[in-house]
């Protein structure tokens, strides 16, 4: 399995780090810090890129707003030195779940386990 999952990474980039990103972070990168999830954040020595190694799956809404701020050079310090100050009523960040078996779905939707019955109409029927 060890030769498969070195063919894997060398091409599948979705799950997790590809060779090449492991190799360009080995030698460029300086590691800033990580996350609650346990995605890795990384920059260049001389501060002018940054990047995230993600802890599984590859999926940008993982990353909560203090690390996403930092990433797109919005603030320049990362959470680690300066944390981001929460409002009482902000809910804690959520990655996106669209697709997946914990998606919201409204009540009556055919998704549902057990769909609510209809009430928004009377069904016709010949007399």
């Amino acid at each position: 399995m060890g030769f498969l999952n070195t063919i894997k990474r060398a091409v599948m980039w979705w799950d997790s780090q590809t060779i090449g990103t492991q190799l360009f972070t080995a030698r460029n990168g300086v590691k800033v810090g990580e996350d609650a999830a346990g995605n890795q954040f990384y920059e260049t020595k001389d501060g002018g890129r940054r990047w995230v190694i993600y802890n599984g799956e590859w999926e940008a809404s993982r990353i909560g707003p203090e690390w996403h701020g930092w990433l797109h050079h919005t603030w320049d310090k990362p959470p680690t030195e300066a944390p981001l100050q929460h409002k009482d009523w902000e809910k804690p960040h959520l990655p996106n779940l669209t697709g997946s078996a914990q998606a919201y779905t409204p009540i009556g939707s055919l998704r549902r386990a057990e769909p609510a019955p209809r009430s928004d109409y009377d069904a016709w029927s010949p007399e």
